[in-house]
């Protein structure tokens, strides 16, 4: 063949799996089948932004398969809240992975009665990208009394750029993370965080250009908190990460383990001591995809019409 370096690059090309939006394969709702087991419940986000960004049913399908191969972990994953409240009865740690801004499944009163419950008992919290932006007022201290930070808009900051985290604290969330980069990954900083109790565990340097509010711009300069353990002053745990906006963030062997490792820290189970370490197929991350195709489109037509 006279061009056998381009024959193969078709052929690769050819061969990637395509994008699946088929999500029926993913087990919902589905309870601890026996007693003993350490519950924790997935929530999903529902579909938000461009194709292979907030990809939060995908994202929480790769993390239940991954909890999944756990000693004694069960992971329940349901979409947005689940329709069956039982599966939450006993859960260890709850984690959100979806949009903030007051569109968490848990805002409303009912459901928010039935997570105050569980953070009374002692679960754990966990909250990736998005998911700890809220209003400031009764709610969003609540947040930061569970997870010790949350994000508002007063002093708040976000956007996309390359992260580089070249330091990473001794903790047990941080076994087995190596420094690594994230490029044009999502971000969200300088949060409102709990007097006490906060051990910062990703930090680095963001562009000043990004500080968007008046607090944000006196700390130019400063490397910002992107990941944190908290302990609460009754023992509970929470565990925030503000990137993962990138779908293809998840193929970052160091993200992977700081997520689980956080996950498992926060229900008070063991981290590893080389932290848990889970491999990726990245064919993978073409599955479970929320299907976008028709968002642009409809979104510039409703833009027309204005």
């Amino acid at each position: 063949m006279k061009y056998p370096v381009l024959a193969f690059l078709c052929l690769a090309l050819s061969l990637r799996a395509a994008p699946s939006y088929d999500q029926s394969g993913v087990p919902l709702e589905v309870d601890a089948p026996r007693a003993g087991m350490t519950k924790i419940v997935l929530l999903a986000g529902g579909p938000s932004s461009k194709a292979m960004a907030h990809e939060y049913f995908a994202g929480c399908a790769l993390l239940l398969d991954w909890l999944k191969q756990q000693p004694g972990v069960w992971p329940v994953m349901a979409r947005g809240w689940p329709a069956n409240e039982r599966v939450l009865e006993g859960a260890k740690c709850v984690v959100y992975f979806g949009d903030g801004g007051g569109k968490q499944p848990f805002a409303d009163p009912k459901r928010w009665a039935v997570l105050s419950r569980l953070m009374a008992e002692g679960a754990g919290l966990v909250l990736l990208h998005q998911a700890m932006d809220l209003p400031a007022g009764p709610d969003g201290s609540k947040i930061k009394g569970w997870l010790g930070a949350v994000y508002h808009s007063d002093i708040g900051s976000r956007g996309h750029w390359d992260m580089d985290f070249k330091a990473i604290p001794a903790h047990e969330v941080t076994r087995g993370v190596k420094p690594f980069a994230a490029p044009a990954d999502g971000w969200l900083y300088n949060l409102h965080f709990a007097p006490t109790g906060v051990t910062p565990l990703l930090t680095g340097a963001v562009p000043d250009k990004s500080r968007s509010t008046a607090d944000a711009k006196k700390h130019a300069g400063r490397e910002e908190v992107i990941a944190w353990s908290y302990t609460r002053p009754d023992g509970g745990r929470g565990f925030g990460f503000t990137g993962a906006d990138l779908h293809q963030s998840w193929s970052y062997p160091s993200q992977r383990t700081l997520v689980l490792n956080g996950i498992l820290w926060a229900a008070r189970l063991p981290v590893p001591a080389g932290g848990v370490q889970v491999a990726l197929d990245p064919a993978n991350l073409e599955r479970n995809l929320d299907d976008k195709r028709n968002a642009a489109p409809a979104a510039k037509a409703a833009k027309k019409k204005k």
